[in-house]
């Protein structure tokens, strides 16, 4: 019973950080990524659908993102939803092929990214810890219920204590990762 406490809990852990992983691919690190243009969403024949659904988005280079509509006509349409998007970035369209330079971010503004990394790093070790107690608890339940001895109830959460170290390292060794990224000229 303890095990399937034990998993559930690694899964949810899990969950928070591949949520933090995917935060931290959004923003922007002054090198082009398609994913600074996935929440855009485009008018599409009345409904409203994500860019990479309507076109080719790739990055050319480190600096420059690279949208070719599959219809002519969409390209003012996706030209509007990025400007609408309010991302910071300005599309340059030749009618058929719509480019995003990204300029190189200021020192000041690369600090102010890697603070918000570093936020959102703490934000994930709480939903970390906050599961590592959820665990426990029911460990603690089950220990109250007599349907674990006490000393499977230690182990057990020895084990939670032991994963929770090795997610909060990871999410350590992800946001540092992210921080060299930023500060990379």
């Amino acid at each position: 019973m303890s095990k399937a406490i034990q998993d559930s809990m690694a899964q949810n852990m899990d969950k928070s950080i591949q949520s933090l992983k995917g935060e931290l691919a959004k923003l922007r690190t002054g090198r082009a990524s398609t994913a600074l243009v996935d929440t855009v969403h485009v008018d599409y024949y009345g409904s409203n659908v994500p860019v990479n659904q309507v076109a080719n988005v790739t990055t050319p280079d480190a600096r420059t993102i690279q949208i070719v509509p599959w219809e002519a006509g969409m390209a003012s349409a996706i030209e509007k939803a990025i400007l609408a998007a309010n991302i910071g970035l300005t599309p340059q369209s030749d009618g058929k092929i719509i480019r995003i330079p990204l300029p190189p971010m200021t020192e000041e503004r690369r600090k102010e990214l890697v603070k918000l990394v570093k936020k959102m790093g703490e934000e994930t070790k709480v939903a970390v810890r906050n599961h590592r107690r959820d665990g426990n608890e029911e460990i603690k339940k089950q220990e109250k219920a007599k349907t674990v001895s006490e000393d499977e109830a230690k182990k057990s959460m020895d084990l939670i204590q032991k994963k929770t170290d090795e997610k909060v390292a990871e999410i350590d060794k992800i946001v540092a990762a992210k921080e060299k990224e930023i500060m990379t000229i």
